[in-house]
């Protein structure tokens, strides 16, 4: 095999930037409709402040390191200029459509969105009256100096307000209470409705908050520090008391961003730099408003303006009986959200009240805020049920509510693990151990995305009901590992013959899968890879996806996010296409096809192929036996595969290249639902 340089690879961070631009563009189409483009917009926003607060920190630090290596990937020295060229120009991007095209837009449907204008008169009453008896007692304005003691919290909502008064100029931090109020306020008058901001609303109101002096400026900004938790190994006493400490730290971790509105007189910018600590932030001149992730609750639903809505699908309606003895008789996959997530609510409450079930064990990543999930484990265990649940307390910005709920099964008896703290538990599954007379039955769910009722509903996922015996042995051996809370020291350690787990055997069986395609190349043999996932980093996997490529493997990748892989370089990758696909659902599955000579080994599971998933996480992927669901995989991945409206292909630029339209058109997520409805 040609050996691999660095040049072989995408750099991870801009990769991620340039999904965030294919969010981006799905918000400047015009045949999306025009709330869901809005909807697309706050996803843009919401991924460019995680990408701060996450990502920038590393580039910040890099940019520091003088060998310029980061997990022997060799950086750029340009690199954060690059990545802050590629930001500057998709803001602007957005900035267009939003003023130039969507706002009109919203006009021409008698919707005012008032953006950076006066109040019109005929609302201004009804703005002041809310603002007299619902803003007012959110606001806390806080006088700047030398002196001053305040931290402005992370990724929130100020105006810089100066103040003459007595001749003397004041600056004054005053916050602008998204968190407590809804950002947005709707007033309609007679056909017409119009929507502001509540940044607005404070800000024609302050020369009632000030009356003491004359209102000389207002500026919007935010600081966007780095959320990274730092747990260390030798931590001793409870991890979720040491996370809590942690987690209170976040609004004081290094500034990444500070993001501004134009006109901040010079002054007053050095002091702030120094009392909230920007000396190392990227200092942003933007627009008057800021956190327009915010979107997502923007106050208007009309139906004509709207995505047309695609029923639920409940496979397991038919099912009267007991849905446990149903999965004993036959494996039944649940695809999400095109069906109906009830399915999985109702193994989890049938659990909780079945006599004969004597155990439930199952991983807990991101937690719902009102988790039906959560509650039947509380009822199973008052209901003298053995209930052992690994919560993930390190589920970055999860951590509190996942607290909040370890804490609260916790007072009813059930067994809480939580996971060593270098090592994320990242693998969906449960189980459920049934006695009757003297058989103890096996019944569980292995699920690509998180057990979670509120995600499901916008999130593409795959749920397998299964009561496979020696699997579900395996999930049960995982658990008694991870209960003992230690790092495995031998992949050996536990024998799975039939799960692929990370830390133990995941990525040595799919280089050994890879290999099998490409021996069967060489031998001139029909070979062929499919893989779907949300993130392709890890570098061993990648090389041994160019050896099959080199080999003359055809290799189909569906890759969300991430992408290092650079696909159709002659002599290297020229047999691996890579597409991307953003439409009205969160692509989530991962899903993993090897030809094997027309028998096609399907594997689906929790892990995308990043360093994270491969060397620091617990992961399950499961393989699928049932030829029925295996087929109902492959159509699904299949439509998929030829979708010529929401896919893009990536090239060996790592743009975004549209899929040309020749013949009839797909779209995945429309077909999709539709061979689910007709099944």
């Amino acid at each position: 095999m040609e050996t691999t340089t660095e040049t072989s690879f995408f750099n991870r961070d801009l990769s991620w930037l340039k999904f965030n631009e294919r969010i981006l563009m799905e918000a400047e189409r015009n045949t999306v409709p025009l709330l869901e483009r809005i909807k697309f917009l706050s996803i843009f926003s919401s991924n460019l402040d995680e990408f701060y607060r996450v990502r920038m920190p590393v580039l910040l630090a890099l940019e520091k390191l003088s060998n310029k290596e980061d997990n022997d990937i060799k950086i750029d020295d340009n690199l954060l200029n690059i990545a802050n060229q590629l930001i500057s120009g998709q803001q602007q991007r957005y900035g267009v459509v939003l003023k130039s095209d969507i706002i009109p837009q919203l006009k021409e449907n008698k919707i005012n969105l008032i953006y950076g204008q006066p109040f019109p008169p005929q609302i201004q009453k009804s703005v002041s009256r809310y603002f007299l008896s619902q803003v007012m007692a959110f606001l806390q304005p806080v006088h700047i100096n030398e002196d001053t003691n305040f931290f402005p919290a992370n990724n929130e909502l100020y105006f810089l307000v100066t103040l003459k008064k007595n001749n003397e100029t004041e600056a004054i931090i005053l916050n602008i209470p998204s968190n407590q109020l809804p950002r947005f306020y709707k007033v309609e008058t007679g056909e017409e409705t119009f929507i502001v901001f509540l940044d607005d609303i404070v800000r024609f109101h302050l020369d009632r908050i000030f009356p003491e002096g004359e209102v000389t400026g207002c500026y919007s900004f935010k600081i966007t520090r780095d959320a990274e938790i730092d747990l260390k190994d030798e931590y001793s006493g409870s991890l979720s008391e040491q996370l809590e400490k942690q987690l209170l730290k976040r609004d004081s971790g290094l500034a990444t961003r500070f993001l501004h509105q134009p006109g901040i007189p010079a002054n007053v910018f050095e002091l702030l730099k120094k009392l909230f600590n920007l000396k190392k932030a990227n200092r942003i001149e933007g627009g008057q408003y800021h956190n327009l992730k915010d979107f997502m609750g923007f106050p208007v639903n009309l139906p004509k303006l709207s995505n047309q809505n695609w029923p639920k699908i409940c496979n397991t309606d038919v099912i009267e009986g007991s849905l446990t003895e149903a999965i004993y008789k036959n494996d039944i996959i649940v695809h999400t959200p095109y069906q109906s997530y009830d399915s999985v609510l109702r193994f989890f409450n049938e659990a909780a009240i079945d006599e004969e079930v004597r155990e439930i064990y199952v991983t807990l990543y991101r937690v719902a805020s009102d988790s039906k999930i959560v509650n039947a484990l509380i009822s199973a265990a008052k209901n003298g049920k053995k209930v052992t649940v690994l919560v993930e307390l390190k589920a970055r910005f999860d951590e509190a509510n996942n607290i909040k709920w370890a804490k609260k099964m916790k007072e009813v008896g059930v067994d809480i693990i939580y996971s060593v703290t270098a090592l994320k538990v990242h693998a969906k599954v449960a189980l459920v151990k049934r006695q009757t007379g003297d058989r103890m039955h096996y019944s569980g769910l292995f699920a690509t995305g998180n057990f979670n009722e509120s995600t499901a509903a916008f999130y593409t996922d795959h749920i397998l009901m299964t009561a496979n015996k020696e699997m579900l042995r395996e999930v049960e051996l995982l658990f008694i590992f991870l209960a003992k809370r230690v790092k495995p020291t031998s992949a050996d350690l536990i024998k799975f013959n039939h799960l692929l787990v990370a830390q133990f055997n995941l990525q040595q069986v799919f280089l050994e899968l890879i290999d099998r395609e490409i021996e069967y190349a060489n031998q001139g043999k029909p070979s062929g890879i499919t893989i779907k996932m949300n993130n392709l980093e890890e570098k061993v996997l990648i090389n041994k996806l160019y050896e099959a490529s080199q080999a003359g493997v055809k290799i189909d990748m569906i890759v969300r996010s991430i992408g290092r892989l650079v696909p159709g370089v002659k002599g290297m990758s020229e047999n691996i296409k890579v597409t991307r696909i953003v439409d009205r659902y969160l692509e989530h599955g991962r899903v993993f096809i090897f030809h094997n000579l027309g028998k096609n080994d399907v594997y689906l599971g929790s892990a995308d192929w990043m360093n994270r998933n491969i060397y620091r996480r617990i992961e399950v992927c499961f393989p699928i036996y049932n030829e029925q669901i295996k087929q109902e995989i492959m159509d699904i991945v299949e439509i998929q595969k030829q979708d010529n409206v929401q896919a893009v292909c990536i090239d060996e630029h790592m743009d975004n290249i549209p899929v040309k339209t020749g013949g009839v058109l797909v779209s995945s997520q429309h077909d999709i639902y539709e061979l689910l409805k007709n099944k």
